[in-house]
């Protein structure tokens, strides 16, 4: 978790100061800080629930996701009415620096939210899930105290970034099914946007 909050503040420190939140050294100062805390609060295993870690933890999501998302508006409007994208390598960067925050990001809310969180999953408080990972339907492929870590929400948000839809972990709850259907949403409109005007470019 930590490692990858670590790569979304260096993917925000790609994009071009000017679709940067300014100032520009707030937001990543600010997740820097709300992780170190995490990690001194809870260096190992999240077990035990605590109102304020979880809060904390939401700002840093939070944080995370309205910096990506103010640069994505930015970039849009940039490139309806060309200012930017003038160059192919330099767009390609920054599109791809934000299409990876969103993956970052959205692997946070899912391993956030799922039965409750980490802390509620690990006490098995919540008995129903809100994702069904293969594991889940298929026992015999796993051990009997497998559970979703937080690589595999990682994996989960790339791949629905990468299909445009569920892959291998299908949303189960409402509120999963619409962070889902957002994120394809977003990661379509980044995708579509910057890929054909490199192409534009390159042609």
């Amino acid at each position: 978790m930590a490692a990858a909050a670590v790569a979304a503040v260096g993917l925000q420190l790609v994009v071009p100061t000017a679709l940067a939140l300014r100032p520009t050294f707030v937001l990543p100062s600010l997740e820097v800080v709300l992780m170190v805390g995490l990690l001194v609060a809870n260096p190992g295993r999240i077990d035990q629930h605590s109102s304020g870690l979880r809060a904390a933890t939401i700002c840093l999501v939070a944080a995370i996701s309205f910096a990506n998302a103010w640069s994505l508006v930015l970039l849009i409007h940039g490139l309806v009415t060309g200012r930017e994208g003038q160059l192919a390598g330099p767009l390609l960067l920054t599109g791809g620096a934000i299409w990876g925050t969103n993956v970052i990001a959205f692997g946070f809310w899912y391993w956030e939210f799922d039965r409750g969180g980490p802390a509620r999953r690990a006490q098995g408080r919540r008995p129903y899930p809100d994702f069904l990972f293969p594991q889940m339907s298929m026992p015999q492929l796993a051990t009997p105290d497998w559970e979703p870590q937080f690589f595999d929400y990682l994996y989960t948000s790339f791949t629905n970034a990468a299909a445009f839809s569920p892959t291998d972990v299908m949303p189960l709850s409402r509120w999963a099914k619409m962070l889902f259907l957002a994120q394809s949403a977003i990661s379509l409109v980044t995708a579509a946007l910057v890929v054909a005007r490199a192409v534009n470019i390159l042609r």
